[in-house]
């Protein structure tokens, strides 16, 4: 009896030990055949888990002999794993899946599509692949191996980069950064100098193409742009990197977190700076970042998370694109261009100046709370403030009737003469200039007179003294366009699984913003004053101040507007949002559905402090409000493990932009608003199998009822005039169709492919009528736009990319890519083709401009050591270079003029008349960091 007691005793024993082990293992990434530090492995139907260390080891204890552990990484397919017995369960092999993020900040918020799950075209860019190959590229760059996606530098200074998806820009499509919609609430537009620090705080940026899967009734009729940033719970460590590459580029950056701590807090800290010569001559620019995420884990079902991130920033640039002509000229053999020429900027005293510029810092603030309020339901809610202060630089006034960008004010290099524009505003005969300044004699305080003054550059409102305040004589002084603002707004959703197929989701999208424009002085420029006679409150007003335009005087955010001297305009806008949006989703193992509903209104009111008196009941106007919303669904089915098919569509309601509502820069309300009407049809396809994927897409976008509005002069066949005033053309219709193909294929484990191609047909349709009004707002006649079959411009509407990618020896990577551009016509406003002399053809003789194709070749090295103790640190050196051939290519044009019949007067079939911009040349960036 003792024996079989002591046996029980010691089989008891043996059970307790083995139920209370540990199971150990690595976590490998699949592609890259690496450790995947950062994993999350949660012991399935417990909340105890843990994270892999940078080995991609993971060490977890558990209390029962059997059971399953949830492997998941964003950006991967998760994994499950089942075990039976404590010990080391070894390599956990996570496939990436481009489709697939899971557990990032705020899930219930950002609308993060799934793959074979969310039926929408999309794809996504890993952390790893940004850091990577990005180098001193701006961040939408990296966005150029997506189908449908077109992206340029524009002026070439530091964060000018622009995009477009399936031909529309980021007016009408929406960037989102942790879910919180950033598009400016006026224009729409997304200025990334704003954002040039994301690339180092990014966790993945998400592109959803076509009406995408977001809930909140967005601009997305483009598609819709996630950046899904860094949390505060990463592992502990930290990083030191820093980039060198030609024109002076310098990049730092250091970064470090704390990882979650027992108290449930984590925190996480990176600053960086970047400076350079700019690869454009005379975009020379300086900017920061900085990302503070602080978390608060109290318990299980509470999770906050508190994001501060900015990138104060000041940049030269090209803020006029010169005309080819002048590129020929200021080449260096009179047949080449100088596609680094800007005629922007010059030397004054010897330093670098410029009448081409920006300066800006727009920090985020938001604070995420997803709460489980049960095992089937959860709230999330954000709340976020934005303060944009800063604006951009440029040149205000003449010189004997010229403004700055004049050839009189160019050196034989084309350079601005600064000193020379100095010199005459002090009163230094300059003589090519137009002769010897005056003083200022005419109205007025009397302590004016005698001085030398500066104006502006127009010619209405100074009757009294149209020859110093402006005309001949007036001077150019250096001026700053600023428009700042503040914006506050929040974001909730309630979700709640009905069952295990069925859930639903409802919510509010509030926001408020108020944005200021105005004008103030950057330097006289050897002037004694200003005088501005814009203001009518306040006539002749001599004004002295001046503000330096760089990121530290912009970093204040909360400096005070109000104390701030302003010359030639000054007006504010305000525009309210309140939404409201619901979504039901059913899936199952083989079919996924979702039915979306939307609705907003928009409040817009204008309040103009310069063109009407103080005592003007209509120096504010009244709120203007718009009803819009959208209402979209789709559905995926899964054919089988490999193949995969879905389709959606959506209508939109959209409102229109702010400069739609309020006409000719005054507080006059548009009598003709009306919402524009979206209408989108997707079809797709997937292919997944272990050594190669793909997707097909097939979309089409009818976009209707937009608005334009021009002067216009309708003649006879004749050219009799037979009335004059301003058109507003309704019904202005686009067409979008196309086909989109990507892939990705394993040739051997260390050769991947990957590539795609996108064709796209995006034209207007239609030639719609405008009614003409006269100065006291009568109706006087029609006019017509001569617009159908006429190819929409600015935006490449056939791309295609090839690269391939090899790992000769362990963490060695080589990798090469090829993009083409084709199709690509200039940029132009559809007013351009009006039908002044109604013969049923356009003006312009319906003609457009069709830039020649290009071909970018890029490639890339990089190596990784392991080092440390137990090589739980690492040291990577990652060589970039972009345009490696150095192709010469025009990306895009800002005019639309026929080639001369003499062909001295074209370049490549091109009229030299034509203001362009050349693409960027052959680049190069190095980078080493260090990860602990």
């Amino acid at each position: 009896m003792k024996k079989m007691y002591f046996a029980w005793v010691a089989f008891l024993m043996t059970t307790v030990a083995f139920s209370q082990g540990t199971i150990t293992g690595t976590v490998i990434d699949g592609e890259l055949n690496e450790p995947l530090p950062g994993a999350s492995v949660v012991l399935q139907g417990t909340t105890n888990g843990t994270s892999t260390d940078f080995d991609g080891k993971f060490q977890i204890e558990i209390t029962e002999n059997a059971g399953t552990l949830l492997v998941s990484y964003i950006g991967y397919t998760s994994k499950k794993v089942a075990y039976t017995s404590g010990g080391n369960i070894g390599n956990i092999v996570l496939e990436p899946n481009a489709q697939e993020l899971e557990g990032v900040v705020v899930s219930g918020v950002i609308d993060i599509a799934k793959d074979r799950e969310t039926p929408v075209a999309v794809s996504t860019i890993r952390a790893a692949e940004i850091q990577e190959k990005l180098g001193s590229q701006e961040f939408p760059e990296i966005l150029k191996s997506t189908p449908s996606i077109y992206v340029t530098k524009q002026g070439g200074g530091f964060g000018d980069a622009r995009i477009n998806i399936r031909g529309f820009d980021t007016n009408n499509s929406a960037v989102m950064i942790n879910g919180v919609p950033v598009n400016d609430m006026e224009n729409g537009s997304v200025y990334w100098s704003n954002w040039a620090g994301l690339s180092d705080v990014t966790s993945a940026i998400q592109v959803q193409r076509g009406l995408g899967s977001s809930k909140l009734a967005t601009s997305s009729v483009g598609g819709t742009i996630n950046v899904v940033t860094k949390t505060s719970e990463q592992r502990e460590g930290g990083a030191i990197a820093g980039s060198v590459g030609n024109a002076d580029y310098l990049k730092t950056l250091v970064s470090y977190n704390t990882g979650l701590m027992e108290n449930g807090l984590s925190a996480s800290v990176l600053l960086g700076r970047t400076a350079g010569s700019g690869y454009v001559d005379g975009a020379q620019f300086e900017g920061f970042n900085y990302f503070i995420g602080i978390g608060y884990k109290p318990n299980e079902k509470h999770d906050l998370q508190f994001i501060v991130t900015g990138a104060p920033q000041q940049h030269n640039q090209r803020g006029f694109a010169p005309s080819l002509g002048n590129y020929l000229t200021y080449g260096s053999n009179g047949t080449d261009p100088n596609i680094k020429y800007n005629s922007d900027w010059g030397y004054r005293n010897g330093k670098e100046e410029t009448f081409g510029g920006n300066f800006y810092h727009k920090p985020v603030v938001s604070l995420n709370w997803e709460w489980e309020l049960s095992e089937s339901s959860s709230f999330s809610a954000i709340a976020y403030a934005s303060f944009g202060r800063g604006g951009s630089i440029g040149s205000i006034g003449r010189i004997d009737g010229s403004e700055s960008f004049s050839s009189k004010f160019k050196t034989a290099d084309g350079l601005i003469r600064f000193d020379d524009i100095e010199r005459y505003n002090r009163g230094v005969n300059v003589p090519d200039f137009g002769g010897q300044r005056e003083t200022y004699t005419f109205g007025g305080p009397l302590a004016n007179q005698g001085l030398y003054v500066n104006g502006n550059s127009q010619s209405y409102g100074f009757v009294d003294d149209a020859t110093h305040v402006r005309g001949a004589e007036n001077g150019i002084s250096q001026r700053s366009s600023v428009n700042s603002h503040n914006w506050y707004g929040t974001i909730m959703n309630f979700h709640n699984d009905i069952n295990s197929n069925w859930s639903f989701d409802v919510g509010i999208d509030a926001r408020s913003y108020k944005g200021y424009h105005y004008r103030r002085l950057v330097d006289l420029l050897g002037a004694d004053a200003y005088v501005d006679n814009d203001n009518a409150n306040e006539t002749f007003r001599t004004v002295t101040e001046t503000y330096e335009p760089t990121a530290g005087n912009a970093f204040n955010v909360f400096s005070s507007i109000d104390d701030e001297e302003k010359i030639d305009y000054y007006n504010i806008g305000y525009v309210r949002w309140l939404g409201a949006f619901g979504q039901v989703e059913y899936k199952n193992d083989k079919i996924s559905a979702f039915m979306q509903g939307s609705f907003s209104n928009q409040g817009f009111q204008r309040e103009d402090l310069f063109t009407y008196l103080d005592s003007d009941p209509e120096q504010k106007s009244d709120w203007v409000n718009q009803a819009g919303g959208n209402v979209k669904g789709g559905v995926n089915y899964n054919i089988n493990e490999k193949h995969n098919i879905f389709a959606n569509a959506g209508y939109y309601i959209k409102q229109p932009l702010f400069d739609a509502v309020f006409l000719n820069f005054r507080n006059d309300i548009n009598p003709d608003l009306e919402n524009e009407k979206i209408l989108g049809v997707e079809l797709g396809y997937g292919f997944r199998s272990a050594a190669f994927s793909a997707n097909v897409n097939l979309y089409r976008t009818s976009w209707k009822d937009r608005f334009e509005s021009d002067n216009v002069d309708i003649t006879d066949s004749t050219g009799n005039l037979l009335f004059q005033g301003t058109a507003n053309y309704l019904g202005v219709e686009q067409l979008h169709t196309g086909v989109e193909v990507d892939f990705t294929a394993r040739a051997t484990p260390f050769l991947t492919f990957n590539g795609m191609v996108s064709v796209g047909n995006w034209e207007y349709t239609g030639n719609p009528s405008g009614t003409v009004f006269d100065n006291g707002q009568n109706v006087v006649g029609t006019a017509d736009l001569i617009l159908d079959g006429v190819k929409v411009g600015d935006a490449a509407q056939f791309t295609a990319r090839i690269g391939a990618e090899i790992e000769p020896v362990e963490r060695l990577k080589f990798d090469a890519s090829w993009y083409r551009a084709d199709n690509l016509y200039a940029d132009f406003d559809a007013v351009s083709f009006q039908d002044n002399d109604q013969d049923g053809v356009a003006d312009n003789d319906g003609f457009l401009l069709e830039l020649p194709a290009y071909n970018l070749v890029d490639a890339g090295v990089s190596y990784k050591m392991l080092v440390g103790k137990e090589d739980d640190q690492s040291i990577t050196l990652r060589l970039n270079m972009n345009n490696v051939f150095d192709e010469t290519y025009i990306s895009e044009a800002e005019t639309n003029n026929q080639a001369d019949a003499d062909p001295l007067n074209n370049y490549d079939g091109i009229n030299k008349s034509n203001r362009v911009y050349f693409g960027f040349g052959r680049t190069w960036n190095f980078t080493l960091s260090y990860r602990f």
